[in-house]
């Protein structure tokens, strides 16, 4: 099997599994019900991914390698600072919303993956939050702001990651004009965020 025919064969996998821990959620499904999803032979399923984990860590790594990869080739079109927060926003919630199943394990299973898949999934995922922090300090710098730029780029992930639990594409609007409403309750947000400074209490006068 060439390299481009397993690369389409082994996506499809991933989206069958990703659907049966949608389902069943990670605890509950069986290798047997992944087998049954992807068309598979038991023997076969295990033959190219030795457990389940090894599902769910292909699953997270596809996931977030692609978004950033796609991310970066975006950044490259744009230079201004507010442009390329709202070119992340897009970028997460187009891909998010096409695949919402997947969202929801990921969110579900975030601490699931052990020893070495865990620590490479995650590395990937602190790569991608420090994209997201770089742009924050590029739009801060440029528009002489402060605040915590770590509460504002965790905040912001909240908004997006959150929109599984709620999105109906039958009343909701697009990725776009999602992103591009998500972009201005943040900007706005960290545009009108001062510091926070400690208050001194008066010495009282006897």
């Amino acid at each position: 099997m060439s390299g481009t025919r397993f690369d389409r064969r082994l996506s499809k996998i991933l989206l069958h599994a990703a659907e049966v821990f949608y389902d069943k959620g990670y605890a509950g499904a069986s290798m047997r019900d992944l087998s049954r999803a992807s068309g598979m032979s038991l023997s076969g399923l295990y033959y190219y991914f030795e457990s389940k984990e090894k599902l769910l860590y292909l699953i997270q790594k596809e996931t977030f390698t692609t978004i950033v990869e796609r991310l970066r080739e975006r950044l490259d079109t744009a230079s201004d600072p507010e442009q390329r927060i709202r070119i992340f926003i897009l970028n997460h919630l187009e891909y998010f919303l096409v695949n919402r199943k997947a969202m929801k394990v990921l969110s579900h299973e975030d601490n699931t993956l052990t020893n070495g898949f865990g620590a490479e999934v995650a590395a990937i995922k602190r790569a991608y939050y420090q994209i997201c922090v770089g742009l924050l300090d590029d739009f801060q710098r440029e528009r002489k702001l402060e605040g915590s730029g770590r509460l504002a780029v965790l905040s912001l992930f909240g908004m997006m990651n959150w929109i599984y639990t709620w999105y109906n594409p039958r009343v909701d609007a697009d990725a776009e004009e999602i992103a591009g409403r998500m972009g201005d309750i943040f900007l706005q947000g960290v545009s009108a965020a001062a510091p926070r400074r400690k208050s001194r209490k008066k010495k009282s006068v006897n």
